[in-house]
């Protein structure tokens, strides 16, 4: 005999509490209809505020080619990383505890000890328009990486949406006097590929109990730097003397461009779908073109506009339902 059949003949539950208060405790558990309209908000003001560490890494470019010393970019690199780090590190007073010591050290390689180096070497054998296009297609490596480390297949939607903006990347920042160098173009793949691992590292492990995203950005800040930092003092050492300009420029990107937006950035990692943060990137190239249209002076051509336009479609199409991405 069925529990149903039971519990219809005695008027009781399974756990023997009277029909009428089982369903009177019940009724109440589905959420109400207006909860995935909130959820649709609350991840747009999420990937909104996750996309200014992106949008600020746009302006990398400028402020090192106008206020920091010429062909150090090791140097930049590692004071970008470990002077945050530390000062995190004294801000926060915590330190990473069981696994989390070679977790985060791992995450502080992919995302800024081997990163960094890469996108530097990238940028100075590639012209910009052509290192910026190999970073746009780290929305299709995210989705492949979680296939199989979260167990989650791409939608139609995500794979088309990293098409456009691969795309309107390439709309937007080549030039048809750009040239191919095979060393930049494995450098900038590989720093992307890493950077995309992170991402779904970072998803797959999320921040552990009790650590503010203070401390879990300077954790990685840390260890990515303390990497860099020998390396750079052995390849390139330090200039004969630092400017106000130079000094401006170390502060703006070690303080906003790398500690305030990369906690921005795993924000946005641990509370939306990675296929969905992955597309925040490709607010970089776009920034990086307006800051050159606006500090630079330079102009926009008619199929750079419409390289924009499809960017930000691809951003917009990259963000799925919030619901959708919960049932998956």
């Amino acid at each position: 005999m069925s529990v149903n059949s039971i519990s219809a003949r005695t008027g009781t539950s399974e756990s023997g509490t009277p029909h009428h208060a089982e369903e009177a405790r019940a009724t109440p558990a589905p959420r109400p209809p207006q909860a995935p309209r909130t959820s649709a908000k609350a991840a747009a003001a999420i990937a909104a505020i996750a996309a200014i560490g992106p949008a600020t890494w746009g302006t990398t470019y400028v402020t090192t080619t106008e206020l920091l010393p010429p062909d150090r970019p090791l140097l930049a690199a590692a004071l970008r990383a470990l002077p945050a780090g530390l000062i995190l590190l004294a801000l926060t007073r915590r330190l990473p505890r069981g696994d989390w010591w070679w977790k985060a050290a791992v995450l502080g390689i992919l995302n800024f000890g081997a990163f960094f180096p890469l996108l530097f070497f990238g940028a100075y054998r590639l012209p910009g328009g052509v290192a910026s296009t190999i970073s746009a297609v780290m929305p299709l490596l995210v989705a492949g990486f979680g296939i199989g480390v979260l167990k989650v297949r791409p939608t139609r939607r995500t794979l088309g949406a990293g098409l456009v903006g691969v795309v309107g990347v390439a709309l937007l920042v080549l030039r048809g006097s750009a040239s191919v160098d095979l060393a930049g173009i494995a450098a900038m793949l590989t720093a992307t590929t890493l950077m995309a691992l992170a991402v779904v590292l970072s998803k797959r492990w999320g921040r552990p109990e009790g650590a503010s995203l203070l401390a879990f950005t300077g954790w990685q800040l840390t260890a990515g730097g303390l990497i860099l930092a020998p390396i750079a003092l052995t390849a390139e050492g330090l200039p004969d003397h630092f400017t106000g300009a130079n000094i401006a420029g170390y502060a703006y990107l070690g303080i906003i461009g790398t500690a305030l937006a990369y906690a921005l950035w795993f924000r946005g990692i641990e509370r939306l779908p990675a296929s969905s943060v992955s597309f925040l990137g490709l607010t970089n190239p776009v920034v990086a073109t307006l800051a050159g249209l606006i500090l630079l002076g330079q102009t926009l051509t008619v199929w750079q506009v419409g390289g924009l336009v499809l960017v930000l479609a691809s951003v917009v199409l990259g963000q799925g339902r919030p619901a959708a991405a919960k049932r998956a």
